[in-house]
């Protein structure tokens, strides 16, 4: 059996808003439940795991009433951090359980039924697998003064902190779902928590596990601030 655990514990900060964002509406629906639609839409058998704050549990259960939304889904309560609230998630996951258990921002409500599919699918044999998409901005890494100095003609020099254009082809920019064997999740889930934990990806490479890389679509975006909202609106 394979599981999707929904991590859904924006503030809205950075939104501006005091509705947490995975609340705001687009196209007339809260984020949170157009994520959850995409799931049940690309499986009716998916198990799916929502992981929220306790604070935020009764103002969702009062939108799923006023939206009549049917959606089945196991809660769980959110964690001090990402970390520890997939932690919780998988607690849900019986502890025999064999499968893909998939990890997924609660505020990404379009990844395509194909790149879902391709994860869960590659993740059957590769066990540990990431969308990614390529990078098509120039990038520049920032360095100290000293290391960038050397790298300069003679005689020229940056401020106190220098940078650098690196090969964008050598890098690629991240999304969810990402899908794991369901017993190497838990495994890796048991180290202890540490800062370097920026995705589950990085939790099971620190467990000594290599990611496989599938590829995302663009328009799976992370609705973070009141730009992304109007760029969701357009996508709907």
């Amino acid at each position: 059996m394979d599981y999707i655990i929904i991590v859904a514990g924006g503030k809205g900060l950075r939104m501006g808003s005091d509705i947490p964002k995975q609340f705001l509406p687009i196209g007339g629906k809260p984020v949170l439940m157009r994520t959850l639609e995409r799931f049940r839409e690309y499986s009716a058998e998916l198990q799916i795991i929502l992981v929220l704050p306790e604070t935020q549990q009764a103002y969702w259960h009062q939108l799923c009433e006023e939206y009549h939304f049917d959606v089945e889904y196991t809660l769980a309560n959110g964690g001090q951090t990402r970390f520890h609230s997939v932690q919780n998630g998988l607690a849900k996951v019986p502890d025999d359980a064999q499968g893909v258990v998939g990890v997924h921002d609660g505020v990404r409500p379009f990844p395509s039924i194909e790149v879902i599919r391709n994860c869960y699918e590659t993740a059957r044999t590769a066990k540990a697998v990431i969308p990614v998409i390529p990078v098509v901005e120039t990038v520049r890494q920032l360095i100290s003064r000293s290391s960038s100095d050397r790298l300069l003609p003679e005689g020229r020099k940056n401020g106190p902190q220098g940078s650098r254009t690196v090969p964008r082809d050598q890098y690629r920019l991240v999304q969810t779902p990402q899908t794991f064997d369901i017993q190497l999740l838990k495994a890796a889930n048991r180290q202890p928590y540490n800062d370097g934990f920026t995705d589950d990806a990085s939790v099971v490479e620190s467990f000594g596990y290599e990611i496989t890389l599938v590829e995302g679509n663009r328009e799976n975006i992370k609705i973070t601030t009141p730009y992304d909202m109007k760029i969701a609106e357009v996508l709907i």
